[in-house]
């Protein structure tokens, strides 16, 4: 299979790939064309339907297709034109091509939650984490973190998740008045409602809930409900758990209901900020083709990034 990391400028690519987006659009000239995000497991690559013929059959957004196209290249960005297209017949491809998912393994990496959950002293916090993460278990390894930007994959939101979790518990042992146990709470459950923001891969858009509410509000409901099934669960330490979900963004600006007002709550909004923007230079460096020391002007950041040392031909050096 072509996957679309290696594809380059000037190629023509016959190929099956999943249909991520389609939208129908109208030229400055009043001619309909189709624009496409199509993807596999390894990237989405911006697609365009000049031409609408009886070479583009009919399909739909969701569709695994067949296309015949040639890549070109638009603002440093690669795009397909795309010629022929139809709907892909069962058997001519593997789903897991079309779904893109962590290198690490999952079972290990939810072993180490497990792990951390079973370390807490608190009695309260621990019964929190173990109903939650028994309950959302499979759910939670299977989604990603995000639409677009860092962790975009299945087994995204656990790897984050833990990254996250194990840096806060790294640097929360160095400084006084941290509460270890609390820190983990919010650490483990800072990004839990994206569980039901995002629908499952390999369509990983944002459901009503996720567009009206967002996962901040939806991870607090879905505490705040567990929560309620532990008896004489103390309020101040549910409040405080809480305080680590809705201000870990950090700032107003950013979608944050709060900003931290708690030691604990200014370590996790770092750690996710920090695995967030470095996760995100890593994608950048897999996947950019330019020639050169930089890379092409990346909007998500809203800066050129350096590339490693030893690799000014795109991609990640080895």
């Amino acid at each position: 299979m072509k996957y679309i990391k290696e594809l380059r400028e000037g190629e023509r690519v016959i190929e099956h790939y999943f249909c991520k987006k389609k939208e129908s659009r109208e030229s400055k000239a009043g001619k309909t064309f189709f624009s496409l995000k199509l993807q596999d497991k390894t990237g989405v690559v911006d697609t365009k339907i000049w031409e609408i013929t009886n070479e583009i059959a009919q399909f739909e957004e969701g569709d695994i297709v067949k296309i015949d196209g040639i890549v070109s290249t638009y603002n440093g960005e690669l795009q397909l034109k795309v010629m022929k297209l139809r709907k892909s017949l069962e058997g001519e491809y593997e789903v897991s091509n079309f779904i893109p998912s962590t290198e690490k393994d999952v079972s290990e990496m939810f072993g180490k939650v497990t792990s951390l959950i079973n370390n807490a002293k608190n009695p309260f916090i621990k019964k929190l984490l173990k109903g939650i993460f028994e309950e959302h278990a499979d759910a939670f390894k299977k989604h990603s973190a995000a639409m677009h930007m860092h962790h975009a994959y299945l087994g995204g939101l656990l790897e984050h998740t833990l990254s996250v979790a194990e840096t806060c518990m790294f640097l929360g042992a160095r400084y006084k008045y941290i509460d270890m146990d609390l820190l983990l709470a919010g650490a483990l459950l800072h990004d839990i409602g994206k569980i039901r923001e995002l629908s499952a891969l390999p369509q990983n858009e944002y459901t009503d809930d996720g567009q009206m509410l967002g996962h901040i509000i939806i991870g607090l409901e879905m505490v705040t409900a567990e929560i309620a099934k532990i008896e004489k669960f103390p309020h101040e330490t549910a409040s405080l758990i809480k305080h680590c979900i809705v201000a870990h963004h950090g700032e107003y600006e950013f979608g944050s209901p709060k900003i931290p007002a708690t030691p604990e709550a200014m370590i996790i909004h770092f750690a996710d900020n920090i695995d967030a923007k470095l996760t995100t230079f890593a994608e950048i460096y897999d996947k950019d083709t330019s020639p050169g020391r930089w890379t092409t002007f990346q909007k998500s950041l809203n800066r050129y990034i350096r590339k490693p040392n030893g690799d000014q031909n795109g991609g990640r050096s080895s």
